[in-house]
This record gives C-alpha cells, sequence and structure tokens, in this order.
C-alpha cells in the first residue's frame, strides 16, 4: 500500500468529519493516536475537548446554544488496563464495557450500527491500541450504511499486529463534503508517524479546514512503560 502525505490528504479535503490515526512513531518507541472533529453546523461547532480520567470528553463550549446532545456529547477516549480506546459516538462506551467482559474489539460492536442521523447516516469510526509487554498492536473499524441504504450495515474491522516503526493508519468518516455526505470508502490509509509530539499535533491542527475544524486530540503512550503524554488542542476558547 502506497503511503500518503496525511497533511496533503487532510488540506486537500475541507470536511473528512472526524477523524481517527494510530500508528507507531519513527523511533518506534511510542504507540500514537489521534481524533480530530469537525463540524458544519452550529451545533457540531459548539464543542471542546476535556479530559475525564484517562481520557477525554466531549463539551458544549456554550451549553446555552446546545440544542441536539445525542450524537455529539460523548467520550472519545477511554482507557481500560493496557487498551486505548479512540471512537467518534457513544460507541466508546460499549467497546469498553464489552472489552471488560472479554469480549473482542469486534465483537463489542456487533450490538452498534450506524448513526441515525439521515441521510447521512454517519459512519461509526473506532480503534483500540493495545500496549503490552514492549509490544504494539491496534484494530481499526468502520460500520457504515450500505451505500446510503440504512435497512443494511455494512461492517469492516482491520487489524495491525507488531505495528512497525513510522508507521500509521488513517480513517475518517467522510469521502469528502457533499450533501448528503459520503461515507468514507476502501481501508484506512497508510501514513507516516513522526517521533514528536508537539510536531503531529501542530501539522494536524494547521492542515484541517479552518472553517469547519473543531478539536484535536493526540497522545503518545511509551511503549516500554505505558506512560503517556497527550494534546488537546480547541478551537473555541
Amino acid at each position: 500500500m502506497e503511503m500518503l502525505s496525511l497533511e496533503k490528504e487532510l488540506i486537500e479535503n475541507s470536511y473528512p468529519g472526524r477523524g481517527i490515526v494510530i500508528g507507531r512513531s519513527a523511533d518506534g518507541k511510542k504507540a500514537v493516536t489521534a481524533y480530530f472533529i469537525m463540524g458544519r453546523s452550529e451545533n457540531s461547532r459548539n464543542r471542546v475537548f476535556v479530559e475525564e480520567g484517562e481520557g477525554i470528553r466531549t463539551q458544549a463550549f456554550d451549553p446555552s446554544k446546545l440544542t441536539n446532545p445525542s450524537l455529539i456529547i460523548y467520550a472519545p477516549v477511554r482507557v481500560l488496563g493496557n487498551k486505548t480506546i479512540v471512537t467518534n459516538g457513544d460507541q466508546t462506551d460499549t467497546i469498553f464495557d464489552g472489552m471488560d467482559k472479554q469480549l473482542t474489539f469486534e465483537q463489542s460492536l456487533r450490538s452498534r450500527e450506524f448513526e441515525p442521523d439521515g441521510p447521512n447516516y454517519t459512519p461509526r469510526i473506532s480503534g483500540v491500541l493495545h500496549v503490552e509487554g514492549g509490544k504494539f498492536s491496534y484494530a481499526l473499524s468502520i460500520l457504515k450504511s450500505n451505500n446510503g441504504n440504512p435497512d443494511s450495515c455494512n461492517r469492516y474491522t482491520f487489524a495491525y499486529e507488531n505495528a512497525p516503526a513510522g508507521e500509521g493508519h488513517f480513517i475518517h468518516t467522510y469521502k469528502c463534503d457533499g450533501n448528503p455526505l459520503p461515507s468514507f470508502e476502501g481501508e484506512p490509509k497508510l501514513v507516516a508517524i513522526p517521533d514528536d509530539l508537539d510536531e503531529f499535533a501542530g501539522m494536524l491542527w494547521n492542515s484541517l479546514n479552518e472553517d469547519n475544524k473543531v478539536s484535536l486530540f493526540v497522545r503518545y503512550i511509551d511503549i516500554e512503560t505505558g506512560k503517556y503524554e497527550s494534546r488537546i488542542i480547541n478551537k473555541n476558547k
């Protein structure tokens, strides 16, 4: 698979929607994940990321302008032991609860489908990082309607074992802007992962469309110790 420029992918797409990146730093020492949200409506744009325990949650920036919290207020990142879960919706909790009961990542998502926001039927994208004993593997999932048909849910899981240094994968909800919004197609995109957290966070934030970007979260996890460092960038301040 050709390695794509993540910077170019973001700059050339005004509305990828929500996106997850997972991979391993170029020096091989860090497990890396990033999650960003974008918005076209006032309700979607009225959000910030805030820390919650070892993870994060979304929160209304101006509570008086919050009209429908059902699909925009959730915990995108939660930590379960040596697993870090990253998603674009409340399926974070579904995966956390399922894996806590010894279900697999894929099994945990069997009870969920794409979002009920026709005509877009926004895909649910999810990822899990597993860091243990100096080893790092990860998986990504997308649950999407069958070409816009809400009667059928297509389920795809992509698993990456012994993640190689400097490589990661990028998946996002929408192929591009549109009405209705077209869902992401194909495998997660192969992208490069640098060593420097702030460099990576800065590149991601600066590459997202200025009008549509809302919030960004980036975390680097030491594969040997499990200790992590994170950054949150919010457009609303």
